[in-house]
């Protein structure tokens, strides 16, 4: 009997000591909270990881996919949906940093392939550096809006980018499965 209580009574005091050596220890970055500008640029990076290889999965013959058979009249070619994205995402984050945005001078002279997907890639590298410059501090201070009448904030900015993009993503799913491609997102 004796030998059960010390067991027990040890077990206990192993238990206490762990716990209180637990309660005591120093936080980790781990258990930090994580930065608002962590949260948004995770969301900008799952996008990007579903996106991005739309383009790369459509071939470059049909970049310029258009669909038919019902009221699609005036929408954007496949590739200009990228094009579009990515200039959203340099417009965008040159808000968000209150600079202009490094776009090309002729985005009428991207047609193939390589180059509208180093240039939608290029975007998203350029939003990545945009996003990781918001703090709790400038999240929601007033930046000049985009269409240069009154202010915005950044969240609205970068929220408004990841919206817009996962909008574009949508009509890019559509593209692809009316071209006999699975999404790379719906291949899991």
């Amino acid at each position: 009997m004796l030998n059960k209580f010390v067991v027990v009574a040890m077990g206990l005091a192993l238990f206490a000591t762990v716990a209180m050596a637990q309660q005591n220890a120093p936080a980790t970055a781990a258990s930090a909270p994580p930065t608002v500008a962590a949260v948004l640029d995770r969301q900008l990076s799952m996008l990007e990881k579903e996106l991005v290889p739309m383009g790369t999965d459509m071939p470059e013959s049909k970049f310029n996919f258009v669909p038919s058979g019902g009221d699609f009249k005036g929408v954007r070619g496949f590739g200009d949906q990228l094009k579009h994205v990515a200039t959203a995402n340099y417009r965008l984050g040159g808000a968000i940093l209150n600079e202009k945005p490094p776009l090309p001078a002729d985005m009428a002279s991207l047609k193939s392939k390589d180059e509208i997907m180093k240039f939608v890639q290029d975007s998203f590298a350029y939003a990545h550096k945009a996003f990781a410059t918001i703090t709790d501090k400038n999240l929601v201070e007033e930046v000049p809006a985009l269409s240069g009448n009154g202010t915005t904030t950044r969240l609205w900015l970068a929220t408004f980018l990841l919206g817009h993009d996962r909008d574009h993503y949508g009509q890019l799913v559509v593209y692809l499965r009316m071209n006999g491609i699975i999404p790379p997102a719906s291949r899991h």
